[in-house]
Order: structure tokens, then C-alpha cells, then sequence
């Protein structure tokens, strides 16, 4: 039996979901053992069980193409000859976000937000970028627009949208005007009415800017931040660095008396948004820091405890491997999206052993995983905390 029904994909009009077919159990099975063949063939790390998610409404994001015509706009994807397909009702969005959509296909009318056609490079409204706060229910909009020309229709817009939509608590425009297949340009402009949106996790107030990353999953996010922070603790670490630590999530959540941990990220206002975050006054909050992972002094890696690092798909490189290797802190805690990115550079790490590893399904109906794995340096001296058990 599908793990669920989707009319879409029953017609052929959208077939992002390759797995939907699969039961949920069938599915979680097939990406174990594909991360276990592949990441840990001689299964000699610890395996926990893996951390399913639910089968619809949990994608906290939504990138809408906008497609059709002004008087009759598409929000969901591109067909095969560029043409928007509408997908109003796709049930790995969250009620809350399905809700919106008709009353914002109604606002791009009202503001002669015209959809922007590829075929004729024509039009001026790209894209919908939506990001929603479970918890709180509050959610982020971005338009991504060819030119600012519309910027001043939209303006006068916008208090119609927000007196239908009064959990929208940030929009932005992002201009993108280049004809080719990027979804964001470099430049954005906040229409408020706040900065940043609250993502509550795990007990947690982070702040997501317009751009910056989040996990797709907040359900299966909040899942790994707590594994991460359990297997921490039983290292007992004095000293962590957070590489790649983008808004501080694993930072904020390894942060512990006693514990001096510092984040270090490549974008400014993601460091901004990290460090705005609060703590209890027991609790000494993590630092942060402009910089540039893969170009790192392997000085600023010696000497910790516990380095976690959440590189992008294509993973750490040879570069960033090499100086973990001359660097060599005691323990790597390793979250990856990309197995094959991560196989390849745990074979860079030869100075480091597995010693405990799961999956987590940030991405049901999908062959795509997030895996969590922990080396420690084979030479530390140090008393194993967590002897590896060969898995099941």
C-alpha cells in the first residue's frame, strides 16, 4: 500500500515524491541498509534505530514556482514545457500552509502580480518561498520578483494579505532577474513587519533571517538536535566548535554549564540570527563567528574536545579532511544529507574511527537521508565512552 494518496502523482503531474509508492516501513528499511552499505559496510559503528517521520504534512517549507497567468495563476511546479502546473492541495504541506495558498493566489491578483512565463520571459513574479513555524504557527513569505517594478503595487498590497493572514509574520522580496535556473539573487528587501522568524525547537527560540537555511523537517530537526545534545553529554566535552553552524542550532543545543562552545558560519546574517538567541543565565551561550569553514587555520581546530560539522551536499572536501586530520580533536560529530558526500570524506578521515551513527527520514517518499555519525580520533587516549557494537 502508498504510504499515502496523492492525486498529482496519480496523474502524472508531479512525481517528486519517487517513493510514494512504498510503505513508510518499506521505505525507512531501504534507506538503512543504502546508509549502512554504504557509510559503514563492515557494520562496525553502533546503530540506533532510525527516526521516522510522518508520512504528510511535515515539509515546513514550500517553494511555489508562481506560473499561468495573472488571471489564473499556478503555484507549484514547471511541466516539461515550462508551463506552471497547480498544485493547491499537496499533502506534504501542513494545513496551515495549504490554507494560505488560495488567499494568496487571490493577493498576487489583486497586486497585478504578474506570473513570470520562461517560455517568453515575460512577467515579474517568480517564485513563492514559504517557511513555517510548527509550534507557534507563524510563517515567513518571500517573493522572489524579476525587477522591483512591482514593488510599489505590492506595497499597497499588502495589508489586505496580512488582515486575512494575521499569523504572517515576515515578508521579504528577493530579486532574482537573470533568465536561468536559480531560484534567489543577491539581493532582498524586507517589507516586515518583523526581521526574522521564531523557530521554537526543543524548547529553544531560534531566528530564521529571509535566506538563511532550516531544516525541511522541524519534527525530525528537533529529533536530531536531541540526539546530537545526548551524545555530547556522554563525551562530556569542555570544548566544542560548530563548523558550518549556519542559524546555531547545533550550538544552541549543545550549549551546557561549563561548556564553552563557539559556532563559526560563512554568512553574516545567519551569524547575526544565531547569536540573538538566549539562553538561561546558567547556561554560558555559544559565540559566534564570520568565517569560512573550508579555508580554516587548522589552529583554530586544535584543542577541542568536540568539533560537529553540517557541511552543504557536496560535504567537508579534501581540504577541510586534511586539517581535521593535522588539527585532530578528540571527537567529530558529523551531520550529512549526503551519504555519498560523507562516505567519501569519512575515507579522507583516516585518523578517525565510527563509533555511533543514525538515520533520520527528514525526507520521506524520497530516496534522500540525513545521518548523524560520530568518530572519535584513533590515537586520543582517552577512555571509550561508547564502545562500538557491531549492528544487527
Amino acid at each position: 500500500m502508498a504510504a499515502i494518496d496523492c492525486r498529482h502523482y496519480r496523474a502524472g503531474q508531479c512525481r517528486s515524491c519517487s517513493w510514494i509508492e512504498r510503505t513508510m516501513a518499506d521505505q525507512l528499511e531501504a534507506k538503512q541498509e543504502a546508509v549502512m552499505a554504504r557509510i559503514d559496510p563492515k557494520r562496525t559503528m553502533r546503530w540506533e534505530a532510525p527516526f521516522a517521520s510522518r508520512p504528510e504534512g511535515f515539509r515546513n517549507k514550500a517553494k511555489l514556482v508562481v506560473g499561468g497567468s495573472l488571471a489564473s495563476p499556478t503555484l507549484g511546479i514547471l511541466d516539461e514545457h515550462q508551463r506552471g502546473v497547480d498544485l493547491p492541495d499537496c499533502r506534504l504541506y501542513p494545513p496551515a500552509l495549504r490554507a494560505a495558498l488560495p488567499v494568496l493566489r487571490r493577493w498576487i491578483q489583486r497586486a497585478g502580480l504578474r506570473p513570470y512565463s520562461v517560455p517568453e520571459r515575460r512577467g515579474e513574479l517568480k517564485y513563492l518561498l514559504l517557511t513555517l513555524d510548527p509550534p507557534s504557527g507563524k510563517w515567513m513569505l518571500r517573493l522572489v520578483l524579476r525587477s522591483r517594478a512591482p514593488l510599489e503595487r505590492l506595497r499597497r498590497a499588502l495589508p489586505w494579505l496580512r488582515q486575512r493572514l494575521p499569523a504572517l509574520a515576515l515578508v521579504s522580496v528577493n530579486l532574482q532577474p537573470r533568465h536561468a535556473a536559480i531560484v534567489e539573487g543577491e539581493v532582498e528587501i524586507p517589507l516586515g513587519p518583523q526581521p526574522r522568524l521564531a523557530l521554537h525547537v526543543n524548547g529553544l527560540r531560534l531566528w530564521l533571517q529571509p535566506g538563511g537555511f532550516w531544516q525541511t523537517n522541524t519534527e525530525v530537526a528537533a529529533a536530531l538536535y536531541r540526539t546530537a545534545r545526548a551524545w555530547a553529554d556522554g563525551l562530556r566535552p569542555r570544548t566544542v566548535l560548530d563548523l558550518y553552524c549556519g542559524i546555531g542550532g547545533f550550538a544552541h543545543h549543545l550549549a551546557a554549564p561549563g561548556r564553552e562552545v563557539e559556532g563559526l558560519e560563512l554568512h553574516p546574517a545567519a551569524v547575526a540570527a544565531a547569536a540573538a538567541v538566549s539562553h538561561p543565565p546558567t547556561t554560558p551561550p555559544p559565540r559566534f563567528a564570520v568565517a569560512d569553514a573550508e579555508g580554516l587555520d587548522p589552529k583554530r581546530l586544535a584543542g577541542r574536545d568536540l568539533v560537529v560539522v553540517n557541511p552543504p551536499r557536496r560535504g567537508l572536501g579534501e581540504a577541510l579532511c586534511a586539517s581535521l586530520q593535522r588539527a585532530r580533536p578528540r571527537w567529530l560529530l558529523y551531520s550529512s544529507c549526503n551519504p555519498d558526500s560523507l562516505a567519501r570524506d569519512l575515507a579522507r578521515l583516516v585518523g578517525y574511527r565510527g563509533k555511533r551513527a543514525r538515520l533520520f527520514d527528514m525526507f520521506p517518499h524520497t530516496p534522500h537521508a540525513e545521518v548523524l555519525v560520530l568518530l572519535r580520533a584513533i590515537d586520543d587516549g582517552a577512555p571509550d565512552p561508547c564502545p562500538a557494537e557491531p549492528a544487527a
